[in-house]
């Protein structure tokens, strides 16, 4: 795995976010990822040797050879949820408030586009 260097988040990260370099054939998605978590300290980082794996979805659902995983959206759907819990306490900001924003015209555009494969008839496939 290699470290993901080209990040839109580049300080105060607390984890280290590793992919592994093989992509999807026809996608040219990467579908593994392991996510290292690290502690900041006075001394600096330290390691605690927690690693985290997500694996997506590769492949078609309906084809046989498909390896089952996280969908794109499942992840958004997790975001959006912890984000309605900050802006219903507390931790309330316009930060956040604008990311949700985002994050649920995220998810509308992913439904959209199955909602149209799923009317062409192509939704778990490989077709266009």
């Amino acid at each position: 795995m290699e470290e993901i260097k080209f990040r839109i988040q580049r300080r105060n990260n607390l984890n280290t976010i590793y992919v592994d370099p093989k992509r999807q054939e026809k996608s040219n998605a990467t579908h593994d990822y392991q996510i290292e978590c690290l502690k900041k300290t006075e001394d600096g980082l330290i390691d605690y040797g927690v690693k985290f794996s997500i694996s997506f979805q590769n492949g078609a659902r309906h084809e046989p050879d498909c390896k089952v995983g996280v969908l794109d959206s499942d992840l958004l759907e997790i975001v959006r949820h912890r984000l309605h819990g900050f802006q219903s306490g507390e931790y309330a900001t316009r930060e956040n408030e604008m990311a949700l924003t985002h994050v649920e015209q995220a998810l509308m555009w992913l439904a959209k586009r199955a909602d149209d494969r799923d009317e062409r008839g192509v939704l778990g496939t490989m077709k266009k």
